[in-house]
């Protein structure tokens, strides 16, 4: 078996690497011989700043085929759904108060929506059905005269099961409700155009995509304009809905990886998705292997699967030059397992012997090959 210097990383939904090139603007940014200013002052060091914020705002709402008036810079998806949730329901609560979302969500969304319900609102959560996919069906039927926000993501981050936002938007549209959709794993991944599907706020995150940790934005539709309540008070920076310094070496960075995206999205998606064929091809001459989504309706950068009769715990014990997980980086330490998996009706067993590999811009050949090796050498 092929030696390792160091683990293989196949935990790119967990996070990315940032990309060397995004590494390279950002170092512009920081020292003093950089522009380091504070964007919102006045002089020639807060111009440049400034400016440099700009462009990265129009490279963020190019890949969202947005207008970079749309762009709010927050700190990462987490905030931006809690800012599109609390900020839109308190704002437009005389709407009613009714959310609808999707158990699948992930926990920014799901205990943003158990918070609001601490303050009054009703919060429908939507079952999915066995391939994670919500029905249409059910899903119009959920809504209601006093719906006021449907919050559902666009790709998962678990099982990468695509959701299909088009028919979403335009039932949500045609109903006169907001629609927020979590895209963090989905921009960069596959085509979200703005203009084609009539969402109102998309979350986006930086370090999904090659770019830094700590960054992230909220995109809100202009026509018809969609505003929030701001979370956090103070200087009345993006518009009056977040305030704060903006860390331009970090806006900066967000930047140049959704530019890398945009350009590079159709040449990384075929790459991935020929090492992912490769890499299940021999995942599925293990005897105990199986897949716990249908592989037709979710992206090539996450693949989440199980061994019957072996704890992934356990696997992943015996794999310690594999970086993989069990579930989201952001579940914590539960005893339950994957809370998405259990959502779409797979028993505790079968929870407990998932594990979800997902791969990047920077996987291998020789990478995957490797972890083949290392994964038929335990069974």
């Amino acid at each position: 078996m092929t030696q390792l210097t160091q683990p293989i990383y196949l935990d790119y939904a967990a996070t990315t690497p940032i990309d060397k090139r995004v590494a390279v603007v950002m170092q512009h940014y920081l020292t003093q011989e950089g522009m380091f200013g504070n964007p919102a002052s006045r002089h020639v060091y807060g111009k440049k700043a400034s400016a440099a914020i700009e462009h990265a705002r129009a490279q963020v709402a190019q890949v969202l085929q947005a207008h970079p008036s749309e762009i709010i810079w927050t700190s990462g998806a987490t905030e931006s759904n809690n800012l599109a949730l609390k900020g839109a329901a308190h704002l437009y609560q005389r709407k009613g108060k009714h959310i609808l979302t999707v158990s699948t969500e992930h926990k920014s969304v799901l205990d943003t929506c158990q918070h609001l319900e601490k303050e009054g609102y009703l919060v429908t959560y939507l079952d999915t059905q066995a391939d994670g996919r919500i029905n249409l069906n059910d899903f119009e039927a959920a809504l209601r005269n006093d719906t006021v926000l449907v919050s559902i993501m666009h790709v998962n981050n678990e099982t990468g099961v695509i959701q299909d936002i088009d028919e979403i938007a335009k039932i949500t549209a045609a109903r006169r409700m907001l629609l927020h959709v979590d895209a963090a794993q989905s921009v960069g991944k596959i085509s979200f155009n703005t203009q084609n599907i009539p969402v109102d706020l998309v979350s986006v995150s930086a370090h999904k995509a090659y770019g830094p940790k700590g960054i992230g934005a909220l995109y809100l539709r202009k026509k018809p304009r969609v505003r929030v309540e701001p979370l956090i008070h103070g200087g009345g920076h993006e518009q009056g809905m977040r305030s704060g310094t903006l860390a331009t070496h970090q806006i900066v960075g967000m930047g140049e990886a959704c530019r890398l995206a945009y350009e590079e999205m159709q040449k990384d998606a075929k790459k991935i998705l020929v090492l992912r064929d490769r890499f299940l091809q021999q995942l599925q001459q293990i005897k105990n292997f199986r897949l716990n989504v249908t592989i037709q309706h979710t992206v090539p950068h996450i693949l989440n699967v199980r061994f019957e009769g072996m704890m992934a715990d356990a696997i992943l014990e015996k794999l310690p030059m594999i970086a993989t997980s069990t579930a989201s980086a952001c579940q914590g330490k539960g005893t339950e397992g994957s809370y998405v998996l259990r959502a779409m009706g797979l028993n505790r067993d079968a929870i407990k012997s998932s594990i979800r590999f997902s791969l990047g811009r920077l996987t291998t050949q020789h990478e995957i090959d490797t972890a083949i090796q290392c994964i038929s050498h335990i069974f």
